[in-house]
């Protein structure tokens, strides 16, 4: 018996293959802008030669518990933004941050202005794990 793949199902697994071929830099990309919308003094060592030599989304990490000691001091939109990028590095630490921001569920980003809304829409559409 010879099994046939279905072209409509070919064609979604070679876009799956694709997608997931240019995930790893598509995110790190996406995460470098939003490094520099947020200031890189909340992310790797805090400097700004950081940012520039960093190769890799590890180069990058967000500084949690600066994060986390700081919130109070932010707008709501700072808040939120630094958040929901720290929920892709540690989605259990995060949660925490998110709802001292006033996280209730996705629609919530709308605050946000669509610099970071397109952002944030980047991290989890190329999101592959930390």
């Amino acid at each position: 018996m010879s099994l046939v793949m279905p072209q409509d199902l070919m064609y979604q697994v070679i876009s799956e293959q694709q997608h997931y071929k240019i995930s790893p830099h598509a995110f790190f990309q996406a995460w470098k802008k939003g490094v520099v919308i947020a200031g890189p003094r909340w992310f790797g060592d805090g400097t700004q030669e950081n940012l520039e030599v960093a190769t890799s989304k590890w180069d990058l990490c967000p500084r949690m518990q600066l994060i986390r000691q700081s919130l109070g001091v932010l707008s709501s939109g700072e808040k939120l933004f630094l958040s929901a990028m720290a929920s892709f590095y540690n989605a259990d630490n995060a949660s925490s941050l998110l709802k001292r921001s006033g996280f209730r569920g996705l629609a919530d980003l709308d605050t946000l202005d669509l610099q970071r809304r397109q952002v944030i829409s980047k991290l989890t559409l190329y999101y592959h794990g930390w």
